[in-house]
């Protein structure tokens, strides 16, 4: 039995093309119930900003439960593959029985967004300090060395997202399809986007054009974009791990 299970998770490469590709089945998965995806992602939103305007405690609770609503959307999207119905409570149904680990998920995102904050903002300080410390003194070289400093961090800020974003993005879907552990699911979930960079550029590509003209009408776009968005996960989850 632990051997199948696995090898029921173990990831696989796929064609840089099907970057592409779980862009269409989303779509396809979006329209069999658009309006209702709508709904599920105004609700979501809804009750981020909500949770918002609480000092601290509001923000903390958003990224901790985060993963949870990621996995209930990923059961949605099963549910309505199957040819289900989609509800309001499909929102929350991994609340029921995988919220914990996916609480876990959402604490270890917590802590890598505190540490490349820090990071940067230590970096970003001293650029801030030495082009300070350097127009002050007329160095031309040291407010150089500053900017360069400044561009240094956003570099890293850059890499050290792009790494957690790999290690997160399909750690939900192990969570909730496969009982995978928090820890083992994001070792999961970054093995299998380091074996499917090169769709995954292409992907990240279309949806910087994809944003680019979801913002264009005062961000209205994001409405739909972002249900299909989220959709993309499931269909990629699919594609790797044969879901």
């Amino acid at each position: 039995m632990a051997e199948a299970t696995k090898a029921a998770v173990e990831p696989r490469s796929v064609d840089a093309g099907r970057g592409i590709s779980w862009w269409t089945d989303a779509w396809a998965l979006f329209t069999k119930s658009a309006g209702m995806w709508i709904v599920l992602a105004l609700i979501m939103i809804v009750i981020f900003i909500a949770l918002s305007f609480i000092p601290f405690l509001g923000s903390l609770a958003v990224s901790l439960l985060a993963p949870a609503f990621f996995g209930s959307w990923l059961l949605a999207a099963r549910k309505v593959e199957s040819g289900g119905a989609l509800e309001v409570g499909d929102l929350f149904s991994a609340f029921r029985d995988r919220l914990t680990p996916l609480l876990v998920v959402g604490a270890l995102l917590l802590v890598a967004s505190l540490v490349i904050a820090f990071v940067v903002g230590a970096l970003g300080f001293g650029a801030v300090i030495g082009a300070v410390s350097g127009g002050a003194s007329g160095s031309g070289g040291a407010v150089m060395a500053a900017i360069g400093a400044g561009m240094l961090a956003v570099l890293v800020a850059l890499v050290l997202g792009f790494v957690v974003a790999m290690a997160f993005w399909f750690a939900p879907a192990l969570i909730v399809f496969h009982n995978v552990a928090p820890v083992d699911a994001l070792k999961g979930s970054f093995s299998a986007s380091l074996k499917n960079m090169v769709p995954f550029l292409l992907y990240s590509i279309l949806y910087l054009i994809a944003a680019f003209v979801a913002s264009i009408p005062l961000g209205l776009g994001w409405i739909v974009l972002l249900p299909v968005l989220m959709l993309t996960a499931y269909a990629a989850y699919k594609d790797v791990f044969g879901g």
